[in-house]
């Protein structure tokens, strides 16, 4: 298979790291042909930066380029779904930041116009993927870790005034949420994928840290279709920041505690396995050294989004993963503002499944 032409949409940080350190580290593979961005001078000097041959300011005129394999959406999140619509409509491959979109209901529509394409969406959670973490999902579907009792997942980060300036940052209309949307929605992709699915939560959320329309402060308390509990703390008020997440196991005790410029890569190890016991921490580590190999970030998911166009494979991220992530955070909002505990699924007759936007009800 040649390598995958690719286009990215939005020239801006987000942009930039994939295109070094997801397209840029997997040359073999991709070939990073266009860049576009509504602001003339930033396409240009992207595509400067990245040596990428051809710049726009309009998506339509890349969708026009018939060289085109995959578009990979990096706008702020409102465009998200419009231009993922797009995308598939010109029959391409689609790759998307996160937060995906602002509702299950909006998804959906993504969803249906996927089944319609000739081209196919992957959703972007690219902090599932490091060794450290792959390791522990491996050994928790070993089942030799016996019952969960209850797990916890802490994002405590720091966002000031400069990070607001940016004139989409802060508002629902745009950004369509705050830590529970941009920040901690990464770690709490990370526990659903270790543990879930959710089957009920009660939350609450508020505005303490910046005078933002969105909140930077959330807890939530969930229970798993296993019967175990989980809590969630986020908050953009950490003078020091950190990720932490851990479970409670009937045999072992699992934990990854990372701070500083380590909490945004909180599947890369150091993992660490609490066992019941001397004999069984040997049985535990030779299961963890049986898990794939897997690359780290957006080099490893997007390796993964190459095999499985080629081999015919699900993506490493789903739409699936992505309807679970946005379905605890409808639940979460449904639960702030009803005050009672919000039971999953959320399908189309269950009220929040148009959103949580107020423009958008």
């Amino acid at each position: 298979m040649q390598p995958l032409k690719v286009a990215i949409i939005g020239c801006g940080w987000v942009a930039g790291t994939q295109a070094r350190e997801g397209f840029g580290a997997l040359a073999n593979l991709f070939e990073l042909v266009a860049c576009c961005d509504s602001v003339a001078e930033r396409a240009q000097a992207f595509a400067a930066e990245h040596g990428i041959p051809h710049w726009k300011t309009d998506l339509d005129a890349v969708l026009a380029m018939p060289d085109i394999d995959v578009v990979s959406i990096c706008t702020p999140p409102m465009l998200h779904h419009a231009m993922a619509i797009s995308v598939l409509a010109a029959g391409k491959h689609a790759i998307c930041e996160k937060p995906f979109t602002s509702s299950l209901a909006l998804l959906d529509d993504i969803r249906a116009a996927e089944a319609r394409s000739r081209g196919r969406i992957m959703p972007i959670f690219q902090y599932r993927f490091g060794q450290g973490i792959w390791n522990i999902r491996h050994l928790i579907h070993s089942g030799l870790l016996g019952k969960l009792y209850v797990s916890s997942a802490e994002t405590a980060w720091r966002r000031g005034p400069d990070y607001y300036r940016v004139p989409w940052r802060g508002k629902f209309a745009s950004e369509l949420g705050g830590v529970l949307l941009t920040q901690s929605i990464h770690i709490h992709d990370l526990l659903l994928w270790l543990i879930g699915p959710v089957r009920a939560v009660s939350a609450f959320k508020t505005t303490r840290v910046n005078p933002v329309e969105v909140e930077d402060c959330a807890v939530a308390s969930l229970q798993l279709a296993d019967g175990s509990l989980a809590s969630l703390t986020a908050t953009l008020g950490s003078v020091r920041p950190a990720t932490r997440l851990r479970l409670c196991f009937e045999n072992a005790v699992i934990e990854r505690m990372a701070y500083d410029s380590d909490a945004i890569r909180p599947g890369q190890e150091p993992w660490t396995v609490t066992p019941r016991d001397e004999s069984l921490g040997a049985q535990l580590a030779a299961q963890m050294r049986g898990a794939s190999q897997i690359g780290s970030g957006f080099a490893g998911q997007f390796a993964l989004f190459h095999q499985a166009l080629r081999e015919g494979l699900p993506f490493p991220v789903t739409l699936d993963d992505a309807r679970a992530s946005l379905e605890l955070i409808t639940a979460i909002f449904r639960a702030q503002e009803t005050g009672a505990v919000v039971h999953l699924p959320i399908d189309a007759a269950s009220p929040g499944y148009d959103g949580w936007v107020p423009s958008a009800r």
